[in-house]
């Protein structure tokens, strides 16, 4: 990574005047990363394994700032360790095989520090817009330093061959709007913000969603003495965590194997029926298509109970259908009824926040994910990867970095060897003249 002023190759240096000296230019000999989550890390490290030079440039002041800083404390891994760990680094023999959020981030800081990652922190990607005239991407940042007096403000614009995407699909929390919310008077926080049910204590509490987040989160309410009212809107899978001893998940995957997607939909959803009994006459009304096709088309991931279900069956959690709108200290919800509520918890998922800042409209959807889907969604034209966009989670999340950090390592290399090549050609030149 060098000044541009300095270091860029003569085509490259035909800037808009105003960006040249408003902002500070650099000529990245790699990749630039936009994001050190998992995924970013990930591709990082393969990339460091082949000898190729990047850097990571990540808005918050931490790696993997979705576990760090917007997760609630309960929160375990969903899946067994072996399915969840990156590449070349496996999780220590003594972690669980659920490991817990504080694991999962001290594995992930010692895979950083064991692959010698260093992110470029408190920097925020503005935009990064491919320049067809000289095959480069210009990614423009503003970056929070400390001064000597209050943080100071430094923009960058850096230039490079190859613009990795590992942002995610959870970079930004999703607010439906409700009628009322405004006047509602209680306090309203998004699932992202949540961190215990310690708070919440004798309180009536509205849980929104009834996805992973928002069955745990209601089950660690109860847990705190709340009595929490999950809201479901719409239709969801529920499986057990474990079958006979085994992930549901390994035992999916073991299937799949052997048995096409439809034939182990109807298995999961027997042994579910068999473990978990008759949830549609709680209220959790199921999709018409099995857990692994929603998820496949919908994108939605199954719930994996880990004693949510048993607090529903007890009536301690309550499950009410959706929202009409909201009253001080009160919701109506759609079959009339009004509930009394105290607190009210957003558990409405995220988005990815790629539209806002890449300049790009071919590789990416409107949605912000890959328009190519799995496992076709990791390349892109004009050296445009993407990292964390499979809805697979962190075993999809590693297979697209594999694939992304071989693929710009090969080109990475191939090209250094040419610019060798020219360059002592160049100095063979030079000789024949004296």
């Amino acid at each position: 990574m060098h000044d541009i002023c300095l270091n860029m190759p003569p085509m490259v240096q035909n800037f808009d005047p105003e960006d040249l000296f408003s902002r500070r230019c650099i000529w990245v000999n790699g990749p630039v990363i936009v994001g050190a989550g998992p995924s970013g890390l990930a591709v990082a490290a393969g990339l460091k394994d082949q000898g190729v030079p990047f850097i990571i440039l990540e808005r918050a002041n931490c790696i993997a700032s979705l576990w760090q800083n917007r997760t609630y404390d309960r929160l375990k891994l969903h899946l067994p360790k072996q399915f969840c760990q990156l590449p070349n680094f496996p999780f220590p023999e003594d972690f669980p095989e659920y490991p817990t959020k504080f694991q999962f981030i001290s594995y992930l800081e010692s895979y950083a520090n064991h692959f010698n990652i260093a992110p470029q922190f408190n920097e925020t990607v503005q935009s990064a817009k491919y320049d067809e005239t000289f095959g480069l991407w210009r990614v423009k940042t503003i970056s929070r330093r400390k001064g000597p007096s209050s943080a100071a403000q430094c923009e960058v614009e850096y230039i490079c061959r190859w613009l990795v995407v590992a942002t995610g699909e959870n970079s930004e929390k999703v607010v439906p709007e409700f009628e009322g919310l405004g006047e509602f008077g209680g306090r309203v926080m998004h699932a992202c913000e949540y961190k215990s049910g310690e708070g919440f204590s004798g309180q009536k509490v509205l849980v929104v969603g009834c996805g992973n987040s928002g069955m745990e989160v209601s089950l660690d309410l109860c847990n705190h003495n709340a009595k929490p009212s999950m809201v479901v809107r719409s239709s969801v899978h529920v499986l057990p965590r474990e079958v006979f001893g085994k992930s549901t998940f390994e035992v999916a995957v073991m299937l799949m194997k052997r048995l096409p997607l439809w034939m182990v939909d109807k298995i999961l959803l027997i042994l579910a029926r068999l473990i978990l009994g008759n949830v549609e006459k709680y209220g959790l009304k199921r999709p018409c298509v099995g857990p692994l096709e929603f998820k496949h088309t919908a994108g939605k991931t199954p719930v994996l109970d880990i004693g949510a279900l048993e607090k529903i069956r007890s009536g301690k959690i309550k499950v009410v259908p959706g929202i009409t709108r909201f009253l001080p200290g009160k919701v109506e919800l759609v079959d009339g009824q009004v509930l009394q509520i105290d607190s009210v918890v957003l558990a409405t998922g995220y988005h990815s926040n790629v539209p806002s800042w890449l300049k790009e409209n071919e590789f990416f959807s409107n949605d912000g994910t890959p328009r190519n889907p799995f496992p076709n969604g990791w390349k892109g034209k004009g050296g445009l990867y993407a990292v964390g966009f499979t809805r697979r989670g962190l075993s999809g999340a590693s297979l697209d970095a594999i694939n992304v950090a071989h693929d710009i390592a090969k080109s990475w290399k191939e090209e250094t060897k040419q610019k060798r090549k020219t360059v002592a050609a160049r100095h063979r030149r030079c000789i024949s003249h004296f």
